[in-house]
């Protein structure tokens, strides 16, 4: 039986993680002027500007699950006509925030995720968290953010000091391992050779870390796996 409980990562601490990606984008914004905020992300159709808005706006779903509001924001939703599930939310962020001076989206983000991490880490781990899919534990739902947090850097191209690299992708690859469980995926992972072996949907493949992680947020290149695998090991996007 898979162990879904978290306990295989009872010893990273998801609070500093967060914290250290934040800091990442953060300072990375800091750095950026009108041309380094139009240039394109990783993610199909947005700008690195957009990515800010998409960050900013999330903090509505992150203060609901907080507050225990989010019957309260999913009326707002159909107020404003946003349907079609998470997607259809993360565009009407984006687009909400595209006429704002991006000052503005980066004080907006700033504060309310410094609140967010602040909240989670004085909760505690094992507290649960109102969500979308019912209560979860508020230390994986700070992995959850860690993962997310850490493709939008690379997305963005945050730079990741050379010392960060190798515990950076550690426990990338052991979160994408535990979110793969804990979404009951069709596929077997284990660690072999310095990589990851994936057994699943008819085919069994050697994966580098890089190229796990990579594969579990959905950002691998199109032909680097079979698609029908791919598709089972995007969890964490």
């Amino acid at each position: 039986m898979r162990d879904v409980s978290g306990r295989t990562l009872a010893d990273l601490d998801p609070f500093a993680i967060f914290d250290a990606e934040a800091a990442r984008l953060d300072a990375y914004f800091a750095t950026l002027d009108e041309e380094g905020w139009a240039r394109p992300s990783r993610c199909r159709g947005w700008s690195v500007r957009d990515v800010l808005a998409h960050l900013a706006g999330e903090e509505l779903y992150n203060h609901a699950c907080l507050d225990d509001e989010l019957e309260e924001l999913f009326a707002r939703l159909e107020r404003e006509g946003v349907t079609g599930g998470y997607d259809a939310f993360n565009d009407w962020c984006v687009r909400r925030r595209r006429g704002l001076p991006v000052e503005r989206v980066l004080a907006e983000w700033r504060e309310k995720n410094a609140e967010t991490r602040r909240r989670m880490r004085e909760l505690g781990r094992d507290a649960l968290l109102p969500t979308s899919v019912g209560p979860y534990p508020v230390g994986l739902q700070t992995f959850h953010y860690d993962s997310e947090y850490a493709t939008h850097a690379d997305d963005v191209g945050a730079p990741v000091a050379e010392e960060e690299r190798e515990g950076r992708l550690h426990w990338r690859t052991r979160v994408g391992m535990f979110a793969l469980a804990e979404r009951g995926a069709a596929v077997r992972v284990e660690s072999a050779d310095g990589g990851v072996l994936v057994r699943g949907a008819g085919h069994e493949v050697l994966l580098s870390p890089q190229m796990f992680v990579e594969a579990t947020v959905g950002r691998l290149p199109g032909g680097a796996v079979p698609a029908e695998l791919a598709a089972v090991l995007r969890v964490l996007a």
